[in-house]
């Protein structure tokens, strides 16, 4: 009960970081999110032969993982959750890792999509990606920037030698960062016990 009380508290203040407030950043990381959306319209996967491996990778892990097991949720909400935290903390390489990680999450959209619709199977598009994507599409941009924000400040840090500022700032990531990990629990149980019967019906 304690720690429930505690929750509304440790939202309370307001993210900014040193450089940019949350505002922008997540104006920022929903643009490159859909660029990256865009460039799957234009960019096959055949131009990127690193994308090529990954894609093929993707698909034999998919095939491993069995629907309705508490196991594959574990795994999805486990594999989401670190590349958020990887991002954060490699966000200080020049903020690369945020950005890179927005512009290919969204060719992948695209990817998977583009055929789909294609072929006349918008509905299983839909079914497919909204449900989950309604809390980890949100979770994902917001841990993104989150992520850019402290790889802002860690390059401003640079500049400034004001280490202290950067260590509230990490320390604040982190706590705003629990939000999109908060998140990440209902997209990883609809993605793998209700996302799959939806696919089911549709077939």
């Amino acid at each position: 009960m304690k720690f429930v009380r505690s929750v509304p508290i440790l939202f309370k203040e307001k993210y900014d970081s040193a450089v940019l407030s949350l505002r922008t950043l997540l104006i920022i990381t929903t643009g490159l999110f859909c660029a990256g959306i865009i460039s799957g319209l234009f960019l096959p996967v055949e131009n990127f032969t690193f994308l090529s491996e990954e894609i093929s990778a993707l698909e034999q892990l998919s095939q491993t993982l069995q629907p309705f097991k508490l196991s594959t949720m574990v795994f999805i909400y486990l594999k989401n959750v670190s590349a958020l935290v990887i991002s954060l903390l490699l966000s200080p390489l020049l903020c690369l890792m945020p950005a890179f990680s927005l512009l290919l999450n969204g060719w992948v959209i695209s990817f998977v999509a583009l055929p789909l619709v294609q072929y006349g199977a918008g509905s299983l598009l839909i079914a497919g990606i909204l449900p989950h994507g309604i809390f980890e599409i949100p979770a994902f941009i917001l841990g993104e920037a989150i992520a850019l924000g402290f790889g802002l400040s860690a390059l401003s840090t640079l500049r400034s030698k004001k280490w202290g500022n950067l260590k509230t700032v990490f320390f604040q990531s982190l706590r705003f960062l629990v939000i999109a990990i908060i998140l990440l629990i209902p997209a990883a149980f609809i993605e793998t016990f209700v996302t799959p019967r939806l696919i089911a019906y549709l077939l």
